[in-house]
């Protein structure tokens, strides 16, 4: 039996041309390294066909993507979640792609913490009562109905953002996250540190994304991408096709 994860790391190798589709059993030693993952990445990235989405942003994200689909800990097929926190506020920059078919599927506005900066998020903390916001790769949980109606639970996976659940950062709709708060006040609103969504789809969204799918927030930060083991997956290790082979 095929291993959940296994599809995506036989497209990318389709993809980019390592290997013929009847070349592919369940024996064959096949490895995907940086060049190749990089390849598929930047071909991934063209099909996106979306500037408003970086790159660089985009790129680490698939890494983690591929990693943990790798080890079954998100869910197989699921959305894949990109928050660039390095632009402003006030342009889009949540995305949601829908990784099977290469496509994304929802863009939008999305708030930092008030302590993270103005229009400009710059500083991050992992901190209870930094009402700042963390950067790195989660994992999407449950529902639930709180302060501000239907929210998503996040579970932090990293050195940058294990408090997640301690500091209450969710997914949650909110009235300061919206074209008209920003025309009226020259910038977007700001949260506690969760990543507010404005109202609009929002009820759509949190049940595409819910129970399992990877979500990764980015700042170019030299600590972060220095010591973040997913951020740096491709360039240290090599992909390991029977790696998501079930024995026979």
């Amino acid at each position: 039996m095929i291993k959940k994860g296994m599809y995506l790391l036989c497209f990318l190798l389709l993809t980019i041309g390592v290997v013929d589709a009847k070349t592919i059993t369940l024996k064959e030693p096949l490895t995907i390294n940086f060049e190749e993952f990089k390849a598929y990445a930047e071909k991934f990235y063209q099909t996106l066909d979306d500037s408003d989405l970086d790159y660089n942003a985009f790129e680490i994200a698939l890494k983690g993507y591929v990693k943990l689909q790798e080890e079954e800990k998100i869910e197989e097929g699921s959305f894949l979640t990109v928050i660039d926190m390095s632009v402003s506020a006030n342009k889009n920059r949540f995305f949601l792609i829908d990784v099977k078919n290469e496509k994304i599927v929802h863009k939008s506005i999305v708030a930092h913490g008030r302590n993270s900066g103005g229009e400009f998020a710059k500083d991050f903390s992992n901190k209870v009562g930094s009402f700042k916001s963390s950067i790195g790769f989660y994992k999407t949980a449950e529902t639930y109905s709180g302060k501000h109606g239907l929210s998503l639970r996040l579970d932090g996976l990293e050195f940058s953002n294990n408090k997640a659940r301690e500091r209450a950062i969710v997914i949650h709709a909110a009235d300061y996250v919206s074209t008209g708060f920003i025309k009226q006040n020259g910038r977007l609103g700001r949260s506690l540190g969760c990543p507010s969504l404005p109202k609009k789809d929002y009820s759509q969204i949190v049940h595409k994304i819910k129970n399992g799918s990877l979500l990764f927030i980015y700042y170019p930060q030299d600590n972060y991408l220095k010591n973040s083991k997913l951020a740096n997956y491709v360039a240290n290790k090599e992909i390991g096709i029977n790696n998501l082979l079930d024995s026979q």
